[in-house]
């Protein structure tokens, strides 16, 4: 399983800071809402549920969507192994 990585900031407003290597970057209300979902330890399959409910959107679409987020979060080391 996946977590965020601790000494990662993360405002409400998707605002996101990495201390460690001075990183900043801005997410979109979306992808504000899968990290914020992430933090509460929703799985992948639950955060693409809670989603589908809300947008209109294929599951196919949404679950690569998901997963293309959650690998750049990896590549921006905000998710770490746990």
């Amino acid at each position: 399983m996946m977590k965020i990585n601790k000494k990662i900031a993360i405002s409400e407003s998707g605002f996101v800071f990495n201390p460690t290597t001075g990183d900043s970057y801005s997410l979109n209300p979306i992808a504000a809402e899968i990290l914020d979902m992430l933090k509460k330890d929703l799985s992948e399959d639950e955060i693409t549920d809670a989603l589908l409910e809300k947008y209109d959107v294929t599951a196919s679409v949404l679950h690569r969507s998901i997963d293309e987020f959650i690998d750049t979060l990896k590549e921006m080391k905000i998710l770490e192994n746990e």
